[in-house]
């Protein structure tokens, strides 16, 4: 019997990529809370496992040689997931490029962006004194567009974004475009990312892994403490 693996994880977009893939390929796991707005990220036995003080991380029991292993980083911990399970990687090393790229295409574009739309559109203005920044608002905003055009083209031919099959691409990438609302976006002219939204939310994994501690996700726009620790610290 496969051990479980222990999951450390808060329900935001970067965690939601891990419980969807461990639903996804079956794999038992462990879940341990890290309240980011408490602070939890900073206790020294979790840095132990995430040193640069962020989740989501694991602890693979059989790891390598059959040893324990810890992983931070979501990208890292999807690529990780997806060779020691040889699923949703593609089958060929084609597909495997097409997968790294656009699973690095997510690390370092739509995560970053999002992530900045979101706290300038939505958090920054909610501080106190808030903090209502015109021009990093249209600066990420933007981006975000321009992103999710990238993205809208490249699935017009293909129902998933590495090809005709679902990968760890799409586990990163869906959980932070599902939020797009949040972050000002329009899906009118959009067409083929909206229809891929759809293809993902439909699929029980996918909601069983968005489920995943659900009732914690809180409101940082009235949560003080939460932005005290997660903006100023």
């Amino acid at each position: 019997m496969t051990a479980e693996i222990d999951l450390y994880y808060w329900p935001t977009p970067n965690g939601w990529k891990i419980t969807i893939a461990l639903e996804e390929m079956g794999l038992p796991y462990r879940v341990h809370l890290i309240d980011i707005g408490a602070g939890d990220q900073f206790a020294p036995d979790f840095l132990k496992i995430a040193p640069n003080n962020r989740m989501p991380a694991i602890v693979d029991p059989e790891g390598p040689d059959g040893q324990p292993v810890s992983i931070f980083e979501s990208g890292a911990i999807l690529q990780y997931l997806a060779r020691k399970t040889g699923r949703f990687q593609g089958e060929t090393e084609r597909d495997r490029i097409e997968v790294e790229q656009w699973l690095m295409w997510q690390m370092g574009g739509v995560g970053p962006m999002a992530g900045q739309a979101h706290h300038f559109l939505k958090y920054a203005p909610a501080l106190d004194p808030p903090q209502d920044l015109p021009y990093a608002k249209d600066r990420y905003r933007r981006e975000v567009a321009r992103l999710y055009g990238v993205l809208d083209r490249r699935l017009a031919d293909r129902d998933f974004v590495a090809g005709n099959f679902v990968s760890i691409a799409d586990f990163a990438i869906w959980p932070w475009a599902s939020l797009w609302e949040g972050q000002q976006q329009t899906l009118d002219d959009k067409p083929n990312l909206a229809a891929w939204l759809d293809r993902m939310a439909a699929r029980p994994a996918v909601q069983r892994g968005r489920a995943v501690a659900a009732e914690k996700r809180g409101n940082l726009q009235t949560d003080r403490k939460a932005q005290e620790t997660l903006f100023r610290r």
